[in-house]
């Protein structure tokens, strides 16, 4: 069989992070993760820890759409026929009780997107589970625009961000994280979840760096 010969790989993250090749995914900053008004504000979360993130996150969203580059936001949303009985089990064992599926219900002011806002003419992912490629049709979305580079941010480092991060290293995506536009309840959980995927999928860059290679 030939060989299929090599993809022409740019030498710098300006080349990366160009317009025609990659995109901003933009997980799960929503009502109820990031809004004191919003389920685990309301449970005693602060959420004063990740509200930097989120502002940072915005600014790389509007850098990102001065840029042409492209904006996908994912997000978690539930009704009462997807609450999956084991999550409802595991988080019973873990919390002591059943809180079954009741965040981000589809529909409802804790599902909406805080800080960056999609606009008119941007994609929506809608997931049930933690990644944003497991059961939706983010990839193929991303493909079809020819997009080989992800810039992800957003909720929470340690879950969703890694979780989506790590299926898109698996489906053969260059995996850039800002570390500053993404966050825990936990710093030292944040950190520690950015030195995993450091070690194992991921180029760490803050949103600094991102934003001065899109005005190369």
């Amino acid at each position: 069989m030939p060989v299929k010969p090599k993809p022409a790989y740019p030498d710098t993250l300006a080349g990366w992070v160009a317009p025609e090749r990659a995109a901003v995914i933009v997980v799960d900053i929503q009502v109820d993760f990031a809004s004191p008004e919003g389920v685990l504000g309301q449970a005693g979360l602060d959420m004063s820890v990740a509200a930097p993130a989120v502002a940072t996150a915005t600014r790389l969203v509007d850098a990102a759409r001065a840029a042409g580059t492209p904006v996908i936001f994912v997000g978690l949303a539930t009704t009462p026929a997807t609450d999956s009985p084991v999550w409802g089990e595991w988080r019973r064992r873990r919390d002591g009780e059943d809180r079954g599926g009741a965040i981000c219900r589809a529909g409802e002011p804790g599902s909406a997107f805080v800080g960056p806002t999609p606009q008119a003419d941007e994609t929506i992912i809608w997931k049930l589970r933690y990644s944003g490629f497991f059961g939706t049709s983010l990839d193929a979305a991303l493909r079809a625009r020819g997009i080989d580079t992800l810039i992800v941010c957003g909720l929470t480092t340690e879950c969703c961000v890694d979780c989506t991060v790590r299926d898109a290293f698996h489906l053969d995506y260059l995996v850039y994280v800002p570390t500053d536009a993404c966050a825990a309840y936990d710093p030292g959980i944040h950190e520690s979840a950015l030195q995993s995927l450091a070690l194992n999928c991921a180029t760490l860059v803050s949103t600094d760096e991102i934003c001065a290679a899109w005005v190369e």
